[in-house]
């Protein structure tokens, strides 16, 4: 356990996170757990996801896919950031399903599966708008090729991923919509009907139930956090719990008068005589070196940053009547019920999104899951 810091991570949250969503989904849904779930940690996160009635897992690797098998993890896997020479043997055998994004790939896992022995699993990814992976030139060349079925392939799914779903009224939504539809009759007139079609994300779960189909994905809204503020509006009105929650220790507080300069560059001066907190985290943490405006809760109020952010540490200004000391935990941030900074607040003083607030957390930071009420869970 790392003694500078650690994430605590809410599991009836999560559970509490997966309810809602599967109510808004109405059809089966996929937990996104890629990126080690979110920064909130891969294994313990995909069980606690179909505990709570997730029907699949969904990641961008297949390291990671076969880390969840490996972790005992029997249902329904896939994979989608497959480029070629990825370990599609190992995915056959694991019975990790594999997206598709190309004519190379569907090759490479078709041979593999011959190799193997048994039928590979597969989801076409296709292009309807994102312009970043699946088919677009190769779209009429590949139902060429699918138009003589391969006995080692059984096409499971049909995919895609909305560009703008996070802005409800936008144009592109509807296009891409459009597109997904057009690419799956596509299918059908070659004799192909893959049983599960799964387009929607986070924000389209929420907001657009035309896009759910056999399956919807759920990433940050399942860590109880909202796909967009301006458009979605917050994680309580979205009715979401985030989920986690960062702490750090004081490694130092000290005394320092009005004008003193602080941090690397001497970007920053006290504006008064106060006390300073040093925070045992930094960029190599995943603390944003870029934050202002951001900070610390401790002492029942909120402690800003004052200078640039270092690798290992950060410097907030507690003020002259704090009674913080050196070893004390702070709240870096969390869902902010108490009045704590939140993940975004952190991701707009950093002019980022939450997203990257949470998945930065480095690994040298110790994750611990409880429950709601604070407890440990084993």
């Amino acid at each position: 356990m790392s003694a500078h810091a650690e994430v605590l991570v809410d599991l009836d949250a999560i559970k509490h996170n997966v309810a809602t969503l599967q109510e808004k989904a109405g059809v089966p849904l996929l937990a996104v757990v890629k990126a080690d779930a979110y920064g909130h940690g891969l294994v313990a996160v995909g069980r606690v996801a179909i505990e709570a009635g997730a029907h699949w897992l969904g990641v961008a690797l297949l390291e990671e896919a076969v880390l969840l098998r490996t972790a005992g993890i029997k249902a329904p896997i896939i994979a989608w950031l497959v480029p070629p020479g990825s370990a599609f043997l190992t995915a056959v055998k694991s019975d990790i399903d594999i997206g598709v994004p190309s004519i190379q790939v569907y090759h490479d896992v078709a041979l593999a599966a011959g190799h193997a022995g048994k039928k590979a699993r597969i989801h076409i990814e296709v292009d309807t708008g994102m312009t970043r992976g699946g088919f677009l030139e190769e779209w009429g060349a590949f139902l060429e090729i699918l138009k003589e079925p391969h006995g080692h392939v059984e096409i499971i799914g049909l995919f895609s991923h909305f560009a703008r779903a996070d802005e409800p009224g936008e144009k592109q939504n509807a296009a891409q919509l459009k597109r997904f539809l057009e690419m799956a009759d596509d299918l059908n007139q070659i004799g192909i009907e893959p049983s599960v079609l799964h387009l929607s994300n986070s924000a389209a779960t929420l907001m657009d139930a035309s896009a759910h189909f056999d399956l919807v994905r759920t990433g940050i809204a399942m860590y109880g956090l909202s796909p967009d503020l301006q458009h979605l509006g917050n994680s309580k009105h979205l009715d979401l719990r985030p989920a986690m929650t960062l702490r750090a220790k004081l490694q130092l507080v000290k005394e320092v008068l009005a004008n003193t300069p602080v941090g690397y560059g001497a970007t920053a001066f006290t504006p008064d005589d106060t006390k300073l907190g040093v925070v045992a985290m930094g960029y190599a943490d995943g603390i944003p070196r870029i934050a202002q405006g951001a900070g610390i809760y401790v002492d029942g109020k909120r402690a800003p940053i004052i200078g640039r952010v270092s690798m290992d540490q950060f410097v907030v200004d507690l003020g002259s009547d704090s009674l913080a000391k050196a070893g004390d935990w702070v709240v870096v941030f969390g869902p902010g019920y108490d009045g704590e900074y939140t993940a975004d607040d952190w991701a707009s003083a950093s002019h980022s999104i939450n997203y990257e607030i949470v998945t930065r957390i480095n690994p040298r930071v110790s994750r611990i899951y409880v429950n709601s009420d604070g407890n440990g869970v084993v």
